[in-house]
């Protein structure tokens, strides 16, 4: 299996093959609408407006799996970052990301990049406190610990890095610069 072998349903219900990706840079992200990272939309739609037209794509995956927070239809999430955001890149059905309903797609990224740590910083510290309560052992999994975990796929569909939300997405612009 490869990247190019999962399919997705996007917004509008339609499947979608990541094989019509093949060739470009992609970022898959859980996203949510009422969450501290929510203004990562901005800098993800910045990414898009600067390297589309290199070969960057955006899969935008919402989620409601953390502390509920993206409540609301396809329609309505859609409607809220086109509306506050801009978001003009592709944005996929709320879907599950981990346990026994996570899209196929998500376990496959997952045994690709696990979970190495929050980084540094005090979200990072935020987030080691908060997940610490919830699973003890969250380090030891692979598990999506958040909204806004990004995968960094190269042209070849290699998945090259996971960002946790509490990343830099200066970071994260450098290794897409160096992809492109």
């Amino acid at each position: 299996m490869n990247i190019y072998n999962y399919n997705l349903i996007d917004v509008k219900g339609e499947e979608v093959s990541l094989e019509k990706y093949k060739g470009n840079i992609l970022i898959i992200v859980n996203t949510a609408t009422g969450c501290g990272f929510t203004p990562q939309y901005k800098d993800l739609q910045k990414l898009y407006e600067d390297f589309h037209e290199k070969g960057l794509e955006i899969i935008d995956i919402p989620c409601n799996q953390f502390a509920g927070q993206t409540p609301g239809t396809d329609e309505e999430i859609h409607e809220f970052c086109t509306l506050n955001f801009g978001t003009k890149f592709p944005q996929m059905k709320k879907s599950n990301v981990n346990g026994e309903e996570a899209l196929p797609l998500y376990k496959y990224l997952k045994e690709q990049q696990g979970f190495n740590g929050f980084g540094e910083g005090a979200k990072a510290l935020a987030m080691d406190s908060m997940l610490e309560k919830i699973d003890k052992d969250y380090k030891n999994n692979s598990d999506i610990k958040w909204n806004f975990t990004k995968f960094i796929v190269d042209r070849e569909g290699n998945v090259m890095k996971r960002f946790e939300p509490t990343e830099s997405m200066e970071d994260l612009e450098t290794l897409i610069k160096n992809l492109i």
